[in-house]
């Protein structure tokens, strides 16, 4: 196989064809470097690469396997992660010049995770400064570019993952959800992605933004391949208070069983009003595959998701602010325009409201809960609501409309990070611009696994996630 060939198979393929000898660590290390240094700089999305450090993983990852001793089953598959994600002696910068210097001295446990299961971690990638941003902007290190077309938006704020997958970089990434930076990256770069449950996921040793709404989770090209990564990183973490006790199912026990008899619901209210006829279109024709895979779909109204947006901001911005106020006080030259202009509205809620906030969310949930999935297993929602922008569409120096953009871009993701709601995002097609679009599955709390199921039974039927951007 050639480098581009190994570099274009998905993880799952790559991770079994390690397994089995057909292709090494080092030499699907070798495709991934290689990409990387074509590519990397056009995509700007690759912020730190040591790449003799990567290829002795490779090369040890090669040697235990010919011993017999599989580390996992992600053993020797290159991946890399946001830059928010600290390994002790690694440059974390979190795409800001105030931590440009920062070097943690722990892991996180999602990459602790990840090393248990023998993934190599090989480079660091771009992202909205602090993760605080929704379309991929960075002004003070560079803006990543989509693979699709580079004039494009890849989607923040997780958009070196996003740009660095779909380019066939490396075969999957840690990306980061407050309020949908992980599904608004997977819809512009035509990838699939997964918020799971609020606690399923460990963030320790992962740059906070807003600790009641922050999820960790995978970027991947398929949505098989991002079960393949939840596995690995999910479950409780004694050093994350927040996360569950539940026992982690197998999420590829019967993922490839279909989706007939699931009752999927499709909201009247809120999402669908500002979608785009186009955006529409790719809808309506993926509810229509799921149709002919023997699912029910079922109109229904969506309570309290109006709610549950309005509160998404307040709790995001004020716990944002208050993470950052010191930096704010004493360096704020030192972030660029686009963070700092989402960052001051934090410090003018009231207390009041933010408590408000956090003392309704259980009953927000209970509300949408019950008006949901007492009738379906789950939700089908648009991620982004209209055809993915330009870059210089969505810019905060040269756009007049730049908030009436970000509140479009996130109308439909926000509000599940306040509920703490599973979600899976997946490719569905292309809007006329050439930039892909997609939908998302939101699911009762813990219910990952009917999720990846559904997104898994779409994704074989369609075939979009095969699609690859010709840079």
């Amino acid at each position: 196989m050639s480098a581009d060939d190994i570099a274009a198979l998905t993880l799952a393929e790559a991770a079994e064809k390690i397994a089995n000898r057909e292709i090494s660590s080092l030499e699907a290390t070798e495709a991934a470097l290689d990409r990387i240094g074509r590519y990397g700089e056009k995509l700007h999305a690759i912020v730190h690469c040591d790449e003799e450090a990567a290829l002795s993983g490779a090369r040890k990852a090669d040697e235990e396997l010919a011993s017999g001793n599989s580390w996992g089953p992600l053993h020797g598959v290159p991946l890399a992660h946001k830059d928010m994600y600290y390994r002790a002696g690694w440059t974390a910068a979190c795409g800001s010049n105030i931590l440009a210097d920062f070097v943690p001295d722990v892991t996180s446990t999602a990459i602790q995770r990840l090393d248990a299961a023998g993934a190599l971690d090989i480079a660091r990638l771009n992202m909205v400064e602090f993760a605080f941003g929704p379309t991929g902007h960075n002004e003070v290190v560079g803006t990543p570019r989509n693979p699709w077309n580079t004039d494009y938006i890849t989607g923040g704020s997780s958009s070196g993952s996003g740009a660095s997958v779909a380019g066939r970089l490396v075969y999957g990434a840690l990306g980061s959800d407050t309020g949908g930076s992980i599904r608004l990256p997977a819809q512009c770069c035509g990838l699939a992605g997964v918020k799971g449950t609020y606690g399923l996921v460990s963030r320790y040793g992962a740059m906070p933004l807003s600790y009641s709404l922050d999820h960790v989770g995978p970027l991947t090209r398929t949505v098989k391949d991002s079960a393949l990564i939840l596995q690995a990183i999910a479950g409780h973490d004694p050093n994350d208070a927040t996360t569950s006790h539940r026992p982690v199912p197998n999420y590829l026990d019967g993922i490839a069983d279909g989706v007939k008899g699931m009752r999927i619901g499709v909201p009247e209210n809120h999402c669908y009003d500002p979608v785009e006829d186009e955006v529409r279109n790719a809808l309506e024709a993926s509810l229509e595959v799921y149709r002919e895979l023997g699912a029910e779909i079922v109109p229904l109204h969506a309570q309290s998701i109006e709610q549950a947006n309005r509160f998404a901001n307040v709790v995001m911005a004020t716990e944002a602010a208050a993470y950052h106020s010191k930096w704010i006080r004493e360096r704020p030259g030192d972030y660029g325009a686009q963070t700092l202009s989402r960052m001051l509205p934090g410090f003018y809620y009231s207390g009041t409201r933010y408590i408000e906030g956090l003392n309704l969310r259980s009953q927000v949930l209970a509300d949408f809960c019950g008006s949901v999935f007492d009738k379906v297993d789950m939700l089908h929602a648009p991620v982004i609501p209209i055809e993915i922008p330009r870059i210089d569409e969505t810019d905060v120096g040269a756009q007049p409309g730049y908030m009436k953009s970000i509140a479009s871009i996130t109308h439909n993701t926000r509000a599940i990070n306040f509920l703490g709601l599973p979600t899976v995002s997946v490719p569905c097609g292309f809007t006329a611009n050439g930039l892909p679009t997609g939908f998302q599955l939101i699911g009762r709390p813990f219910d990952e696994k009917t999720l990846l199921r559904a997104g898994h039974a779409y994704e074989r039927e369609t075939l979009w996630c095969d699609r690859a951007p010709e840079l």
